[in-house]
This record gives structure tokens, sequence and C-alpha cells, in this order.
């Protein structure tokens, strides 16, 4: 019986020691919580620090490497669109894909060796702007650079894809090329470059096409007519453009469309 009491007594000591221990936790935890709740107000009210600019008093702003590495990475994610869209791209690799299909060669050159062609050929003729616009220091550099690039593109875009766009968007008028904005220039730019590469890929093809005609109409009156036209008229094709020096005249005529 005795026992039993002390047992009881024991337990009911550790009962309340657990009780008072469990709600220390919940009062540390509480002021914890109330603490960083207090710190994360301060910080929004602060502005978060990952994300800051300073401004010096010469009238300088430095921005956070959070925020440099946000503007590098929107701008890696438009390049793509920018290539495509602001330079030669476009005209280039749509004249030498219809110079391969009318070539007949299928797969050669490869996709890969006509984007590289047509990307370098892009930064060649690009090059002045790129020039320009890399010697503009950083403080105008939006400004200034945006006004270079529309030149670029005003001069090879034609002038009535760019008062189509006008247009449609009732504003005419411009009187220089820095008063066109991008939303009207963008879109003529691309619509001008579609008609020049297919009016220079239909140049290119009308000569490999007059070979196909002649060799069908050899193998017809030789009574060949299982022998595939294809096959026998694209050794003479790599030929007649081999000897011409077909590569040079083509990606010359190309840079010479443009003007910078």
């Amino acid at each position: 019986m005795m026992h039993q009491t002390i047992f009881s007594k024991l337990m009911l000591i550790l009962t309340s020691i657990r009780g008072v221990f469990a709600l220390s936790v919940v009062l540390l935890l509480a002021t914890d919580s109330s603490a960083i709740a207090a710190d994360n107000l301060a910080g929004l009210t602060g502005g978060l620090p990952a994300l800051t600019s300073t401004e010096y008093g010469d009238g300088s702003t430095s921005y956070s490497l959070s925020l440099q590495v946000l503007a590098l990475m929107t701008a890696l994610t438009l390049l793509p669109s920018l290539v495509l869209g602001m330079t030669s791209f476009t005209r280039i690799i749509i004249v030498l894909s219809i110079l391969r299909q009318a070539m007949g060669t299928q797969q050669t050159p490869p996709n890969q060796v006509l984007i590289a062609i047509a990307l370098f050929l892009s930064l060649f003729i690009m090059a002045p702007t790129f020039t320009t616009v890399y010697d503009i220091s950083a403080d105008i550099a939006l400004t200034n650079a945006s006004n270079t690039m529309k030149g670029f593109l005003v001069k090879n875009t034609r002038k009535d894809d760019l008062n189509m766009f006008a247009d449609m968007a009732n504003e005419t008028g411009f009187e220089k090329a820095e008063d066109v904005p991008l939303t009207i220039l963008l879109p003529a730019f691309i619509t001008s470059e579609l008609k020049t590469a297919f009016q220079i890929g239909f140049l290119l093809f009308l000569p490999f096409l007059v070979i196909d005609m002649v060799i069908a109409s050899v193998l017809m009156s030789l009574g060949m007519m299982m022998l595939s036209p294809m096959l026998v008229s694209l050794p003479f094709k790599l030929l007649l453009f081999v000897l011409v020096d077909g590569w040079a005249m083509t990606v010359g005529s190309l840079v010479a469309t443009y003007t910078a």
C-alpha cells in the first residue's frame, strides 16, 4: 500500500514537470514566431534584400546581383526571338533551305550546318550595327541602341510593308526612322524578309528546274521511263553548282542585299 502511494506521487510529479516543460516550449515557439513575423514584416517594409538598387550622389545606380542575374536570364530567353525577328537570319536560312531543296540533296548540308552558316552570315552583316550599339555608354544604351536597330530595320524593310502595318495601326507620317515604333517596324521587317527570301529562292530554283526538265525529256525520249529523273539530274546539278562557284555567289548575293 505504501509503495503504491509513493508510486502515485512520483507519477504526479512527473506529469507536472512534463506539463511545465510543454508550456515552456509553447511559449518559446510563440515568442520566436512573433519575432520572425516581425522581422519578415520589417523586411517587406524595407524591400527584399535580394532585389535592391542603390543610388549614389553622382546620379549613378547600382543593382544587386540578383537583379543583374534576373535581367541576364530574361535577355537570354528573348535572344532567339530577337535573332529571328531583328536580324538577317530569317532571310538567309530560308534561301539556304530552298537552295538545298532545289539541288535535291535531301539533308545535305544538314540543318545544323545551314543554321551555323546563317548565324555567322548574320553576324557578318550585322557587325557594323552591333559595333555601334556596343560603343554606346550604359546610361543611354536602351534609347540609342533601339534607335540604331531601328535604322537598320527601316533601311532593309520594304516601304509598302511598312506603310501597310502603319495604316493598320492608324499611325502615319513618320519623319525619321527613330519615330517608327517597334510594334509596327518588327512585323513589317519580318514580312519584308519573307518576301525577299522567296524571291531569291525562286531565282535560285529556276536553273535546277531547267536541268530536271531536260533530263526528264532525254530519259523519256530514250524510253528509260523506269529510271528516276531526279537520280540522274543530281550529279549534273551538283556539277553546275560547283562550276559556277555557287556557294560564293549565293552568300555574296545575300550579303549584298542588305544595307548596314
